[in-house]
């Protein structure tokens, strides 16, 4: 029999797939051949072996189903649940080819996922119809997806280039920093990177890391505010003027104050807090333990083992073992016991940047 149109040649949905799951191949190529004729640009696949045809369409996109309910294992119900189980498998449609007198397996199909159903002796022109109108929406459906795609990897380069600018923005204030505590220079890489360390292992998550890390070169940029004569002091500073000088903290959080960055706001706190003790006996506010932001206790560590294991005009490096020792005697005080462990855990990978950087100092003399 010739087959006629049903639907007016112009009708394009612009590549879509379509998928037909019926052991009788004269049915599945009846209905293969009405779409052939008249949705243009429409590839049709069909199979005879349901369980064949699962195994395709759980690893190839389709854009519609047409399920058969009598079929051998899997038969359509079956199909339909283990189609709908996979991951994002659930908007595709579905059409499932019943007889009239099988309601229940109806509701059974609905209630697994089916989107529609098209009675056996299947009519021509409502089986092109239905199948025209969830292809077109299937499209849209995908049209929307690719969209939202776009959309969020737009976003996601708006943002990166966003954190680009802030991290300049903290390079520069760094710099400024430096040009007026020209001992900060290489502390603040190196206390960047014991912060990786610990963050890495008390936190996990790769944001957090990178965010402290990142953050982190800032927590003295309150010295800008400290005059010179106290700042570049060589000798011991009066109580008067250690005084002044643990105002960089406050000056440091209300420099960076304010913003709507995350990373800033980081920033900020590490500046505010990082001189803060865990037994409470730290500035500027006298914090205890958990109080204190964890980035704070975090930069607090890595602050002080760094001084520790660098020279100073006023002091010698302290030998690896010695400064653990320090920081064990004062877990629990000045530090995080966890912040701590955390460090300790990652041992070699301190002592390997402790003695590549007094290699370097060496070969520099």
């Amino acid at each position: 029999m010739e087959m006629r149109r049903l639907i007016p040649a112009s009708f394009d949905l612009g590549g879509v797939r379509l998928v037909i799951v019926d052991d009788s191949d004269s049915a599945s190529g009846h209905l293969a051949r009405l779409v052939a004729d008249n949705i243009p640009d429409c590839e049709t696949v069909t199979f005879t072996n349901s369980a064949v045809a699962l195994d395709y369409c759980l690893v190839n996109e389709v854009d519609l189903l047409i399920v058969d309910y009598l079929m051998p294992p899997p038969d359509g119900l079956e199909f339909i649940d283990r189609y709908r189980a996979a991951p994002a498998r659930q908007d595709v449609p579905i059409i499932m080819v019943t007889s009239r007198d099988e309601p229940e397996v109806r509701y059974k199909a609905l209630q697994l996922g089916a989107t529609d159903f098209l009675t056996k002796p299947v009519d021509s022109i409502e089986f092109v119809t239905r199948t025209r109108n969830l292809l077109s929406l299937s499209r849209s459906r995908g049209m929307l997806a690719r969209r939202a795609d776009w959309l969020a990897a737009e976003v996601r380069e708006a943002t990166r280039s966003i954190v680009e600018r802030e991290r300049e923005a903290i390079l520069f204030l760094c710099r400024a920093a430096e040009h007026r505590d020209p001992e900060t220079a290489q502390h603040l890489t190196r206390m960047a990177a014991y912060s990786r360390l610990i963050t890495s292992a008390v936190a996990g998550d790769e944001e957090q890391v990178e965010l402290i890390t990142t953050a982190a070169p800032m927590h003295d940029i309150g010295k800008i505010g400290i005059p010179d004569q106290i700042l570049l002091k060589p000798g011991r500073l009066t109580e008067e003027e250690t005084a002044v000088m643990r105002r960089h903290t406050t000056y440091g959080g209300e420099i960076l104050a304010g913003s709507g960055s995350v990373l800033l706001q980081t920033a900020a706190t590490i500046a505010l807090s990082h001189h803060e003790r865990f037994d409470g006996g730290g500035y500027p506010n006298g914090l205890r333990g958990r109080d204190i932001p964890l980035a704070g206790r975090i930069t607090a560590l890595a602050d002080v083992f760094d001084a520790l294991t660098s020279r100073r005009p006023y002091k010698d490096a302290w030998p690896l073992d010695q400064a653990r020792a320090y920081l064990e005697a004062e877990s629990g005080s000045h530090f995080d016991p966890d912040c701590l462990a955390a460090l300790l855990s990652r041992w070699d990978e301190v002592r390997a940047m402790v003695e590549g950087q007094q290699q370097s100092l060496a070969m520099a003399v």
